[in-house]
């Protein structure tokens, strides 16, 4: 029995995760949905209403938008893709405030690490072996070094037909963190509920789990998303 609940509450924890990664990512669109980075740092800043404030009235509200096609000239290749995240990159930069986390999908992360393993130097470690990858990545630009993180891989983006959360295709977002939230309730950030609920016709009990918050940003200016 114990065993048997433990594993139910992993399962509700990982499904949660999975569910709000794929909310995190979203525009917000869907009831009860918080507002993603489509919605926050979209590919189309110069519409829609964000916090309350109209994106094409109030320039200061606009995120950088770099369309690899629209605005680089042609879809993004290894070949290319740096530079593309240099034209972001160098958009976003105020003083000392500078993008301190990119995520990109699993196109746009291949694309990155295809490009830097071209110019890679392969070393052993003595035993006759070498590598032919790196275990992490870092972009150097922009007043500094930046993670490079993939939040995609397998049925990682919400373009999957089944989605688990995820950059969308062809997305990689260049974050200030300063100035993104995380935003739980105090009383709801995966809360059990009392009472139980029991069925009227089994011998089970449900506990439900809530959760209530949103993400949200202070500056709007200082967030890119490179798109297709």
């Amino acid at each position: 029995m114990i065993d048997l609940l433990d594993a139910r509450i992993e399962n509700a924890e990982n499904t949660f995760m999975n569910g709000l990664s794929y909310d995190i990512y979203s525009n917000g669109s869907q009831p009860n949905q918080i507002n993603g980075l489509q919605a926050l740092i979209a590919a189309t800043p110069t519409t829609g209403i964000v916090g309350g404030i109209d994106r094409s009235q109030w320039t200061f509200w606009q995120n950088v938008a770099y369309s690899s096609v629209t605005n680089g000239g042609a879809a993004a290749t290894s070949a290319n893709i740096q530079t593309y995240m240099n034209r972001v990159i160098l958009q976003l930069v105020r003083g000392r405030d500078a993008v301190d986390l990119i995520v990109a999908d699993t196109n746009y992360y291949r694309l990155f690490l295809e490009s830097l393993q071209a110019i890679q130097r392969i070393t052993g470690d003595g035993a006759g072996d070498a590598g032919a990858g790196f275990t992490s990545l870092k972009y150097y630009g922009g007043g500094r070094s930046t993670d490079v993180v993939l939040d995609g891989g397998f049925q990682g983006y919400s373009g999957d037909v089944i989605p688990l959360g995820g950059v969308p295709s062809n997305q990689m977002y260049f974050l200030n963190t300063s100035y993104v939230f995380y935003r739980p309730h105090a009383e709801r950030d995966m809360r059990p509920l009392d009472p139980d609920r029991f069925s009227v016709n089994q011998d089970a009990m449900v506990k439900l789990i809530a959760w209530a918050g949103n993400l949200t940003m202070s500056n709007a200016a200082l967030q890119g998303v490179l798109t297709n």
